[in-house]
């Protein structure tokens, strides 16, 4: 039997009235979040998972979130490997506010609705949440419409995902626990250094032995020798790294007998910027890595996301230069130094390891207690 013509549940003005209150209410009494979609970068097409993604944009929108006492989940428990914090919350978001403001022709955005895998940041909390989950069918069809999105979310737990969202206290996360490697400098006016050959008095030829760094413009080269007169070297230099690239001999001179000293001109004092890349010779290959710090006081350079070029595992060398691209600063490392700091939700360090409290004698967390 037909269902009666009078009480149309479909009445487009009435579903538009109750969204509009659904908004109104989220608007009430809800809070604002900041939404980061995530960037598939390199998809590991076996688990279906990237263990490389990145968050490069954050958009800010208002969530309702439906736990009242608290974040639900398993909370804080302990484990063999220290302390897991499993706090989940579930968010409500309007579909329309979410298309205005998520979803527009001008964000890249091109997901139709909230993705598993995408960032809520909650500023009440400071957390970091993860959405597991998407309903889209609750509540289930009132007025024959769906007006929100509920999205079911674990604590987010920070593996070195790359987060440039423009939001200070969300990319400190990144700064601040991803794996680190500080690098102690020496050199940083990295002068060149080059020999000079003599025959006949004259000098005939000179050979690059350091082509040293941060020249914006070619040096002057002096030549230091008491016995000959008269020779003169012109350098080269390349704009973009700012090292000398050729030396040529404007007049050989005379009366040299021995080989003189080559002295340069001091290269510009430079510091490198925050954000910006890296890179460093690694046998055949380079690595590279973003700067989050550099110290002038101590020289010490702290980056991370750091990778070699031929996608094998490489480590920083001492002795090994280092240079921005950006900046074109420059350096010898003299110490390597690597940072793992513990996840914002591993709380180790905030617990006591007295003998009264728990023993942490058993060193071997796949076997039995006894067996250590």
């Amino acid at each position: 039997m037909a269902t009666n013509l009078y009480f149309s549940q479909k009445v487009k003005s009435e579903q538009n009235l109750y969204e509009d209150i659904v908004i109104e209410s989220l608007k009430m009494y809800g809070q604002d979040v900041y939404y980061l979609p995530r960037d598939i970068v390199n998809e590991d097409r076996i688990l279906g998972d990237d263990p490389e993604s990145s968050f490069n944009s954050s958009h800010t929108i208002e969530m309702y979130i439906e736990n009242t006492e608290g974040f639900e989940g398993e909370g804080d428990l302990f484990t063999r490997f220290g302390v897991e914090i499993r706090d989940e919350a579930t968010f409500v978001v309007s579909r329309k506010r979410w298309e205005q403001t998520v979803q527009r022709y001008d964000n890249e955005i091109t997901s139709t609705r909230p993705s598993e895998g995408d960032l809520i940041y909650l500023p009440l909390s400071k957390s970091l949440f993860q959405i597991s989950h998407v309903e889209h069918e609750m509540p289930f069809y009132q007025l024959s419409n769906l007006p929100v999105y509920k999205m079911r979310c674990q604590l987010f737990e920070y593996t070195g995902e790359n987060l440039d969202t423009g939001v200070d206290t969300i990319d400190e996360i990144e700064k601040k626990y991803a794996y680190k490697y500080v690098l102690t400098l020496t050199n940083i006016r990295d002068s060149a250094e080059a020999t000079a050959t003599i025959v006949g008095g004259q000098l005939t030829g000179i050979t690059i032995v350091d082509s040293g760094s941060n020249y914006f413009t070619a040096p002057t080269v002096s030549i230091i020798d008491s016995s000959g007169v008269g020779a003169s070297i012109s350098s080269t230099i390349d704009s973009n790294s700012g090292e000398i690239t050729s030396l040529t001999v404007t007049n050989p001179g005379t009366g040299y007998t021995s080989s003189p000293t080559i002295t340069f001109g001091s290269p510009a004092l430079t510091t490198f910027l925050v954000g910006e890349t890296i890179i460093s010779p690694a046998g055949d290959t380079n690595m590279r890595a973003e700067v989050v710090k550099y110290s002038d006081s101590d020289d010490k350079l702290h980056l991370i996301h750091a990778g070699a070029d031929d996608g094998k595992f490489h480590t920083f060398a001492t002795g090994k230069k280092v240079i921005g691209l950006k900046s074109g600063a420059g350096g010898v490392i003299n110490l390597v130094v690597e940072d793992n700091q513990l996840s914002q939700n591993e709380q180790n360090n905030d617990f006591s390891t007295g003998t009264d409290f728990i023993d942490f004698s058993e060193n071997n967390p796949f076997g039995d207690a006894s067996n250590n």
